[in-house]
């Protein structure tokens, strides 16, 4: 079984909050996460429901700010929350800017230099995560879902729509929706993946539902006071994809809401009750 350091565990609404980290293959590096245990875990296997967070956060972001291990707790739900990206791997400019590099691993196997020696979030959280959490908690290896924030709604649609036999429920907070087209996959993509746009689009959300459609609902909100809406987001990509394959997609947009974890505490109950729906019999 794989090594785990526990770094902290903490009682909470019955069940229990925890802080580990782990040395990845995938990475080469240490990579920290959460892990929350609602009580029926006590009894046996529950789903598990991986977030993926935004640039410049970390495993205790969501799981501190969020508010959502009480409604877990309710829907006999694990939450896992992952890293941003690898941590102290040494790259020249690594930790130059907020939005490549440390804190920004945008959730994709880098294939350019040096990047694709360790950046490979996509296969940490599709791959290696999920066998090391089923090796260490009680959570079932059948029943997974994912949603994210910003990078991380990003990260989530692409894990969904590329491997949909591996994660049952999908859901999105003001998701990068068609990185391919905006300054912060312009960015990323080219340091990671090297010039070639379209390999860009293996990686690009919109991209992927045009031709990669899953058969149930994909759930997006998206606050309409969102100071990156227009330049970064693109949320009508992701609708105009949807429409041409057919994609059951509920995006729902919201007045007055930005892009804070104020407006994630605001429906983080919504995604928990839609991933219950599709994880658990109520």
């Amino acid at each position: 079984m794989m090594a785990l350091e526990t770094r902290a565990e903490h009682a909470c609404f019955g069940g229990r909050m925890g802080f580990y980290r782990h040395d990845a293959e995938q990475t080469g590096t240490p990579m920290s996460f959460a892990v929350y245990l609602p009580p029926a875990a006590e009894r046996g296997p529950v789903p598990a429901l991986y977030y993926l967070a935004g640039l410049t956060c970390t495993e205790e972001t969501f799981m501190i700010k969020a508010g959502a291990q009480r409604l877990a707790a309710a829907h006999g739900l694990a939450l896992v929350a992952p890293d941003t990206s690898p941590r102290g791997l040494g790259y020249p400019d690594e930790d130059a800017a907020y939005d490549f590099g440390t804190g920004a691993g945008f959730y994709i196997d880098a294939n350019a230099e040096p990047w694709a020696r360790g950046y490979r979030m996509f296969s940490y959280v599709n791959d290696e995560l999920p066998a090391l959490i089923e090796a260490h908690f009680p959570v079932s290896p059948h029943k997974r879902g994912v949603f994210g924030h910003s990078m991380g709604g990003h990260g989530a649609l692409v894990s969904a729509l590329r491997l949909p036999e591996r994660w049952a429920s999908v859901s999105a907070f003001a998701p990068i929706c068609n990185p391919s087209a905006v300054p912060w996959g312009e960015k990323a993509f080219s340091g990671y993946l090297g010039p070639d746009r379209d390999a860009w689009k293996a990686w690009d959300a919109a991209e992927l539902m045009r031709s990669h459609p899953r058969s149930d609902t994909i759930l997006v909100d998206q606050g309409l006071s969102d100071q990156f809406l227009e330049r970064e987001l693109h949320p009508e990509a992701l609708e105009a994809a949807a429409s041409a394959s057919g994609q059951a997609l509920q995006l729902r947009r919201h007045a007055g809401y930005d892009h804070s974890y104020w407006f994630i505490q605001s429906f983080v109950a919504d995604h928990l009750a839609h991933h219950a729906q599709r994880l658990t019999d109520g």
